[in-house]
């Protein structure tokens, strides 16, 4: 997470959305950066506003929040090639020696086990109606846009770099399963088609 006192943005950290690389590419200018535990560095939106947005305000400021969302399916496909890598084989959240397909079955479920266990986009947005809390939402897939938005209100020229990259893998998804995604996650796909429709 990305605190900007004299700009007033806050930029929350949306795991596998890019912001390693925003995170190195910005955090020299930004008043602090919550880099650890993971619990804060991504800190969802209601998270902020129970525990850090009351204490910027009795600082004087209640600066506005910014997410990176990526599109359901990619999302779940970083995650799955991210757990797919050497260093987890043989550990419960390896997905390693399964199919895409398999991952997402097991995402879909009430409690998923611990290797498909990775959270939700539509939750670290939204409050607890189920309502976008954050401000400025940008896609992932639309760089340019998150970027000339970034310059504007930071006075900076940015360019990001690929960090924490997951390794290559196949995650094409079967008709089939991609359509019980969509059918027990309509929420994940709702917020990523709201974060292309909202004028930031």
């Amino acid at each position: 997470m990305l605190i900007f006192w004299k700009e007033k943005l806050v930029i929350l950290a949306v795991p596998k959305t890019g912001t390693t690389a925003i995170e190195g590419a910005l955090a020299p200018r930004a008043a602090m950066v919550l880099r650890d535990p993971p619990e804060i560095k991504h800190a969802p939106i209601y998270r902020y506003r129970r525990f850090l947005q009351p204490l910027l305000v009795q600082t004087g400021q209640d600066p506005e929040t910014l997410a990176v969302l990526r599109h359901p399916i990619d999302w779940l496909g970083s995650w799955y090639r991210y757990r797919a890598r050497r260093d987890l084989i043989g550990r419960p959240n390896s997905t390693q020696d399964m199919s895409f397909d398999d991952f997402v079955l097991e995402y879909i479920k009430g409690k998923p086990a611990s290797f498909a266990n990775v959270g939700s986009q539509a939750k670290f947005v939204c409050d607890g109606e189920g309502r976008i809390a954050v401000d400025h939402l940008f896609r992932y897939e639309d760089q340019p846009r998150l970027i000339a938005f970034l310059e504007q209100r930071l006075n900076v020229t940015l360019t990001l770099p690929r960090l924490n990259v997951s390794p290559p893998g196949d995650t094409q998804l079967s008709p089939e399963v991609e359509a019980r995604l969509r059918d027990k996650r309509a929420a994940e796909f709702a917020v990523w088609e709201a974060a292309g429709a909202v004028q930031s």
